[in-house]
């Protein structure tokens, strides 16, 4: 028996961790290829420039073409079409828009504040503008930062002249805006922008001494003539077609007592001067009123009537400046407040058949005798 030793088997083991790890490192470098492939291509189509074609409505005005009066009647404002809306109405066609809606005037909160101020309207238009203020006063102290009585307070001080406090009280209302003050913006902004040029006629234009004659035996029943003088102030302009002398009759009834005229037919009117030149700073308006006879019947049925007396009113371009009333009690009854001064004659002369001229007729243009 040999003594050499037995060969020994040696079995080489596969390194199994390096090629994990290999194969691991593979895949990363795949998955990061990958994901480099896929940032590059869509960084390729950011750089890629698009351009996206948006219709968009947009409404123009055009205005309509001048037509006779005639035809202004057959204009006829549509809602668009489909086609006009896509841009594609005929050439010819004129889209007509509804006019716009115009602002309101702001309402009041507080019922008493509204009161007050529909009461101090009153008061300005019938000239008394010390009562006019109070109640404004009294308003503002409940409602202060109400642009109807700001602005009622800028028309007041406005009527007295006061061009200053007027003017504060308009720009008050004009800083409230569109959305505070409404309708009165506007207003503000007009006066703020055109002034005060218009003449404040109270004490410059008044009523003179009403001259009245009644004869209650005329052969169309009672008769009375009115002379009523409108007396001006020197350097004071006067458009006739803004002046307006109404007079207000009444009469005294059997059976209702006293009761204002209703049917004006029996009055007629005429001013004694054919053209206007304020000679001496005087026009005279000439009042015609006749209380018709009525048969035993009538009579017995309506009572009988016979003349009362007048209120008469003075007015230029709708603001009320002078009123007489005669009696005096008919102050109350009237529709006007009377305005008194302490110079004015207010009691009225009356005449008789002696002072009036010979054959003297009323419906002519002439002159009573002077005072």
């Amino acid at each position: 028996m040999s003594n050499h030793p037995k060969p020994r088997i040696t079995r080489h083991t596969p390194p199994v961790f390096p090629i994990a790890c290999w194969v691991l490192a593979s895949i990363a470098f795949l998955q990061s290829l990958v994901a480099g492939l896929a940032l590059a291509n869509r960084f390729e189509a950011t750089r890629q420039v698009r351009v996206l074609v948006k219709e968009v409505t947009k409404w123009v005005m055009v205005p309509a073409p001048a037509k006779p009066a005639a035809s202004a009647e057959a204009i006829v404002a549509h809602p668009p079409t489909d086609s006009s809306v896509a841009g594609v109405s005929a050439p010819s066609a004129l889209a007509v828009l509804p006019p716009p809606s115009p602002l309101p005037t702001p309402a009041m909160a507080d019922p008493r504040s509204e009161q007050l101020l529909t009461e101090a309207r009153q008061a300005r238009v019938a000239g008394d503008m010390g009562l006019a203020i109070v109640k404004l006063e009294e308003a503002r102290g409940r409602s202060p930062e109400e642009p109807n009585i700001q602005f009622e307070l800028g028309l007041v001080h406005e009527a007295m002249g006061v061009f200053d406090t007027a003017t504060e009280y308009y720009e008050k209302v004009f800083q409230m805006g569109v959305s505070g003050a409404g309708l009165l913006y506007g207003r503000a902004a007009e006066k703020l922008r055109d002034g005060f040029e218009s003449e404040v006629l109270l004490g410059k234009l008044a009523l003179g001494r009403v001259r009245i004659f009644n004869d209650p035996h005329d052969e169309a029943g009672q008769r009375v003539v009115l002379t009523i003088p409108v007396q001006k102030a020197p350097g004071v302009d006067i458009e006739l077609k803004d002046l307006t002398l109404s007079v207000e009759f009444f009469n005294r009834s059997t059976r209702d007592g006293i009761v204002p005229l209703e049917d004006t037919s029996w009055v007629t009117e005429k001013w004694t001067s054919e053209r206007f030149e304020w000679v001496d700073g005087e026009e005279t308006l000439r009042m015609t009123y006749v209380i018709p006879k009525l048969d035993q019947a009538t009579e017995h049925l309506f009572g009988e009537r016979s003349y009362y007396g007048q209120v008469v009113s003075l007015l230029y371009n709708g603001e009320l400046l002078d009123v007489q009333a005669w009696p005096r009690d008919l102050a109350a009854r009237s529709r006007q407040k009377v305005v008194t001064t302490p110079d004015s004659p207010r009691v009225p002369e009356f005449l008789d058949k002696d002072s009036l001229p010979p054959n003297f007729d009323p419906n002519l243009p002439m002159v009573l005798p002077p005072r």
